[in-house]
């Protein structure tokens, strides 16, 4: 918008947030059976990958981001 750059940052935590609930949304999808085409490994995959990349990777983000004192 006006290039801030804390509002560039907020925007890309909330992507990381939004993607990995899709992810773990998909691994239910996948392991409620109704496309039977994919094993449900898979589907316990993607729940991990969208768990992690909920919980784990915006703490780590934001401490990278953060300013030195």
């Amino acid at each position: 918008m006006n290039g801030d750059p804390a509002f560039a940052r907020f925007m890309v935590l909330q992507a990381v947030r939004l993607s990995g609930a899709l992810l773990a949304l998909a691994g239910v999808v996948l392991l409620s059976g109704r496309y039977g085409a994919f094993p449900p490994t898979l589907g316990y995959i993607l729940i991990g990958a969208g768990l992690v990349d909920f919980f784990a990777l915006p703490p780590l983000l934001a401490k990278r981001w953060k300013s030195p004192e």
